[in-house]
């Protein structure tokens, strides 16, 4: 590069002198023609005169420009150089786990979409690692619970002196608090399941009718218990689903209805079609959940009221895993709720 910038230089240098003598040249020659006055030695000197401070002229702006030129590239070689020097600098961190991240960047720079882009993933991949300590911290925080009540009770019954209503007491304490961490664990498991990339829906086509009839019957002794009323319009439907998994997204909508109405309430299940999608409402006259925390509701182990939750037996997981099953499906799911009002919950899954 350096051989053909300077034969470069010295072309253009001679093109100036060139230039410079043939202007000196003819400038004079054109002056002597309108004027009718006779060259002599002085002219001569006169003209060299001319074509001399043409050159340097010509000369001074061409090293102008030179250095300018010069000047811009490596400006923008070292800025070119710090932003990929960033990039590698911050994809080491990416890589060792700190996604605390940034590179610089700049508009002109051709590598700026670099940089946007390395800042973006550093972004997302902290909030996935923000996701998953979350989801660590309220798995151990969802565990220790039960464990610490099955420990502390089972410390009671080995020191003895008690007597047979206590003990039956202690002991149901410990098998509610297996049931409860058995319960996470399944549903721990069936969640991972369903984000699993193998996990395949076992689709056939099925009336949703009959099937919500069968888990209201199965349900019977739950909302007996509580003189619930029942409000049940079921259109007959046929849809195509996964019918195993479908049954858990109404057990635990139903449940959930039932648990969270007072005695002497009502729940309304409502099923409807068009040709395209089939429509299934299930409202309950209970405590309603806030308009801050409807949001949130379908995220894994988030609860509107933790300590209710708990005295009620929740994890948490429910309604992840209806979002879950009814976003494999296709379908939405929504709610409207009012506290102290009720809530109702809306799913629309394509037939």
């Amino acid at each position: 590069m350096r051989g053909a910038w300077s034969f470069a230089s010295v072309l253009l240098i001679f093109l100036l002198a060139l230039f410079s003598l043939t202007c000196g040249y003819y400038s004079f020659t054109f002056i002597f023609r309108q004027s009718e006055i006779i060259p002599s030695y002085l002219t001569f000197i006169a003209q060299s005169f001319v074509s001399i401070v043409i050159f340097f002229l010509g000369f001074k702006i061409y090293l102008n420009l030179q250095w300018h030129f010069t000047h811009k590239t490596r400006k923008f070689d070292l800025s070119r150089s710090e932003i990929l020097s960033g990039a590698v600098e911050a994809m080491n961190k990416i890589a060792s786990g700190d996604f605390n991240v940034f590179v610089t960047t700049s508009e002109l720079d051709p590598f700026n979409e670099v940089a946007d882009n390395i800042n973006r993933m550093a972004r997302e991949l902290g909030s996935l690692e923000k996701l998953r300590q979350d989801f660590i911290s309220d798995v151990s925080h969802e565990i220790q619970s039960p464990l610490t009540s099955i420990s502390g009770f089972a410390s009671l019954l080995k020191k003895g002196n008690l007597n047979q209503s206590q003990i039956s007491h202690y002991a149901t304490i410990i098998e509610a608090e297996s049931k409860r961490l058995s319960k996470l664990s399944e549903n721990l498991l069936r969640l991972s399941n369903l984000e699993s990339e193998n996990h395949y829906l076992d689709l056939k086509q099925y009336p949703i009718d009959k099937q919500i009839e069968n888990i209201l019957l199965m349900l019977e002794p739950q909302w007996s218990a509580k003189n619930i009323t029942l409000d049940v319009s079921l259109e007959r439907t046929i849809i195509c689903g996964d019918e195993d998994l479908l049954s858990q997204v109404l057990i635990n909508l139903l449940h959930n209805a039932i648990k969270f109405t007072p005695e002497n309430g009502s729940i309304g299940v409502k099923l409807s079609s068009n040709k395209n999608i089939t429509e299934c409402k299930i409202s309950d006259t209970g405590i309603g959940i806030s308009q801050q925390d409807q949001p949130r509701i379908f995220e894994r182990f988030y609860k509107a009221d933790k300590s209710r939750d708990r005295s009620l037996g929740g994890n948490g997981l429910g309604l992840s895993i209806v979002k879950k099953i009814i976003d494999l499906h296709g379908g939405k799911i929504s709610l409207m709720s009012e506290i102290g009002k009720g809530t109702e919950f809306t799913i629309l899954l394509p037939k």
